[in-house]
């Protein structure tokens, strides 16, 4: 244990060497500096993943898939299973370019509809540019 009457290291550090006396402080008060504004993030480009048609698969097989690959809920699925025999396509979902890319290989590898002897493979999809997203 130190004596009381030596000073710690870091006192003498603070006094400097024998003789010399510390360096005044100055009398202003630092200003702070200014807080750094974050920068807004960038929002990323939407995409659409879209589900194209084919007469191979069955409603069951587009609503299984669009709900195991996207967590649609089953009505949702069945419509837009409707949607994609009546008009040729439907939007899936809507997102990042990479995560659309994901979403589109995913529904190219889920395979043929068991239901249908005559499928042979996937349904096609696509991503596209969401304009207004």
């Amino acid at each position: 244990m130190a004596k009381a009457s030596e000073a710690s290291a870091s006192e003498k550090e603070l006094a400097g060497a024998p003789g010399q006396q510390a360096a005044p402080k100055s009398a202003k008060p630092r200003a702070k500096p200014s807080p750094r504004r974050k920068p807004k993030p960038k929002h990323l480009p939407q995409y659409h993943v879209v589900l194209l048609d084919d007469d191979d698969h069955t409603y069951e097989y587009v609503v299984e898939m669009l709900h195991a690959l996207f967590g649609h809920p089953a009505e949702v699925a069945l419509k837009m299973a409707r949607e994609v025999d009546k008009t040729g396509r439907v939007i899936v979902y809507t997102t990042h370019r990479e995560l659309a890319e994901l979403k589109r290989d995913q529904i190219h590898s889920w395979g043929a509809d068991w239901r249908v002897k005559a499928c042979k493979g996937s349904m096609r999809a696509t991503i596209e540019p969401a304009c207004n997203a």
